[in-house]
């Protein structure tokens, strides 16, 4: 993929002075009352004795979840729009990867436990939460890790639960969409469970790509205070055409469908 040309209205990280003063002004308060106030309303309700209730066709405490999870990027100045529907029960989702905003955006509209690098588990606040959404962490580039988290990944498809993959291993800047790694579609492959791929497109026509990405300097803190104050912007979660089981032959090739759907959404 590559960023849409200056003429298409391509968004530049801007909002500072007296704009983005204020946004901080208005969001700081309410994202502390989110933590403070939400966030423990929310651990009431993961317990074990809410855990076999059901809100419609969801357990409740996937509906509470996605219920924070949405909060938090409406704080963010984010405005969620879902392209699509995401299957029910046991698949893989597989989207781009562009910041930590992600894996909120991702809950916000269908519950799933991430696969993510292991030193999000010791990131402020977003670490312990990570952990509380059903996240697999992974050690990167270790391959003890990797065979760890595809058994568990295994494991989950295969008593029916979801999973959520970025299949590029990191973000990238925003700029394109990475070569997919193909050996996590193992998990998908064995447990015979549809794969479906995932569009995230920040601003319109996904022009705020580069602005919601980590700069060259940046942190998760730095980014997390910066977008912060960024004026509030559309958010497409596109979800496309799932890859049913022999549908492709073999990992790689699911892989490269995969993200040849991906591209293909995110240039529209």
């Amino acid at each position: 993929m590559t960023p849409p040309p200056a003429s298409a209205g391509a968004v530049a990280p801007h909002g500072t002075g007296v704009r983005r003063a204020l946004r901080y002004l208005v969001r700081i308060p309410l994202l502390l009352v989110h933590l403070l106030v939400g966030l423990p309303l929310v651990l009431l309700l993961l317990t074990p004795v809410t855990a076999g209730m059901r809100v419609g066709d969801e357990p409740l405490q996937h509906r509470v979840i996605r219920a924070w999870q949405a909060g938090l990027v409406w704080i963010f100045g984010f405005r969620p729009r879902r392209l699509g529907t995401p299957l029910p029960g046991a698949t893989m989702f597989v989207a781009n990867h562009v910041s930590w905003v992600d894996i909120s955006m991702l809950h916000s509209q269908r519950m799933m436990g991430f696969v993510a690098k292991r030193e999000i588990e010791s990131w402020p606040l977003v670490g312990w939460l990570a952990a509380r959404g059903e996240t697999i962490f992974h050690h990167r580039g270790n391959t003890e890790s990797l065979g760890g988290v595809l058994h568990e990944m295994l494991a989950r498809l295969r008593h029916g639960r979801s999973v959520g993959v970025f299949p590029e291993g990191g973000t990238r800047g925003g700029g394109e969409v990475g070569p997919f790694h193909a050996r996590i579609f193992l998990a998908a492959v064995e447990a015979g469970v549809p794969v479906q791929p995932v569009a995230l497109r920040y601003g319109d026509r996904g022009v705020a790509q580069t602005v919601v990405a980590f700069g060259p300097r940046e942190n998760f803190l730095s980014n997390f205070v910066r977008l912060l104050g960024e004026p509030p912007r559309r958010a497409e979660v596109h979800f496309l055409a799932p890859i049913a089981p022999g549908d492709a032959d073999g990992r790689r090739r699911i892989a490269e469908l995969a993200r040849a759907r991906i591209v293909d959404a995110m240039a529209r």
